[in-house]
């Protein structure tokens, strides 16, 4: 059975690019797979240094998940910091990894150009995506395909330290969706909450539909032909809109008469009823943060089994044990 892992950073509400760009898949992969799924807030301290921030959304990212279909019985499912191992396997890589690998990641000018602070934690952030993968010695890691290059560098890393020391971890493999791979935001940019452009999944109804209604659209009259597959507002519709509905709107798009206002109530409701049962889960699980801690403190020693078995191996490997 394949090992697939992956995870998501507290650094916000999360959002329906989330949901279809990572949060579908791993849930779906609890029947076929040996599931690692784990909250990145070592990762998250790279953009947040607000203590109640990272600590609400921690345990708000953890009841999203379970809400939304995860069972922690049937996958190992942990928070980053609480596995310890993953820090001194992410130095360990680093003495390995070359500083133009590093150079040529276009994350990190991307989120400096966006203003982010240019930290050392943001440049290094794929060193320790690294660390998170092969700790666990993962087969598969879905991932956008804006983390595409972040696995190959993890990929590159894997391959350097199996040639230097002998073989030691597993090179990953990436499984990304061509249909959810990158889901606009707000303003037809990737969704994501470093660019404000997000709709969260649990916002309640009436922030929802003023987020929906956000979305940019151009300025083409109602009567007139658009293209489908130039609008970030039926880019969205297909993730939710029934095959049926899919085809309605499809139409009038392409012959004349798609009034934005109206496919826009039409997305709210869809979205709306999607996650409504999730919705009400996820209010039942935050009033009850105590389980939420036992859940994550046993996934993290399931997590712990694993990494430690990885970190001898690389300890020995590489001269630590005398």
């Amino acid at each position: 059975m394949k090992r697939v892992l992956s995870g998501i950073q507290p650094s916000g509400q999360l959002h329906i690019g989330n949901y279809f760009g990572m949060m579908k898949t791993m849930i779906a992969n609890m029947e076929s797979s040996d599931l690692f799924v784990f909250i990145v807030d070592l990762h998250a301290l790279t953009t947040v240094h607000d203590r109640e921030r990272l600590r609400q959304g921690t345990l708000e990212a953890a009841a999203d998940f379970i809400a939304l279909g995860l069972d922690p019985d049937r996958c190992t499912f942990w928070v980053q910091s609480d596995v310890p191992e993953v820090c001194e396997l992410m130095w360990v890589l680093s003495t390995l990894t070359p500083m133009g690998l590093l150079e040529r990641c276009h994350s990190y000018k991307d989120k400096v150009a966006k203003g982010i602070s240019p930290s050392h934690g943001l440049f290094a952030y794929p060193v320790l995506m690294a660390a998170d993968i092969l700790l666990y010695q993962a087969d598969v890691v879905p991932v956008g395909k804006d983390q595409k290059q972040h696995l190959e560098v993890a990929r590159d890393i894997a391959i350097k330290f199996n040639n230097t020391y002998g073989e030691t971890f597993v090179v990953p493999e990436p499984a990304i969706s061509t249909e959810t791979a990158i889901v606009p935001g707000l303003d037809g940019q990737k969704m994501s909450k470093s660019y404000g452009n997000t709709i969260p999944i649990f916002l309640d109804d009436k922030p929802l539909r003023k987020k929906v209604m956000s979305i940019q659209t151009d300025a083409t009259p109602v009567e007139d032909p658009k293209d489908p597959d130039k609008c970030n507002l039926f880019a969205l519709l297909k993730l939710f809109a029934p095959e049926d509905k899919l085809k309605e709107v499809h139409d009038l798009y392409v012959n004349g008469g798609a009034a934005y206002g109206y496919i826009k109530q039409d997305l709210f409701e869809l979205i709306r009823d999607h996650f409504a049962d999730a919705r009400a889960r996820k209010k039942e699980l935050l009033a009850n943060q105590d389980y939420l801690r036992e859940v994550l403190a046993k996934g993290a020693n399931k997590a712990r089994e694993k990494a430690t078995v990885t970190l001898e191996l690389v300890r020995d490997r590489i001269g630590l044990r005398y």
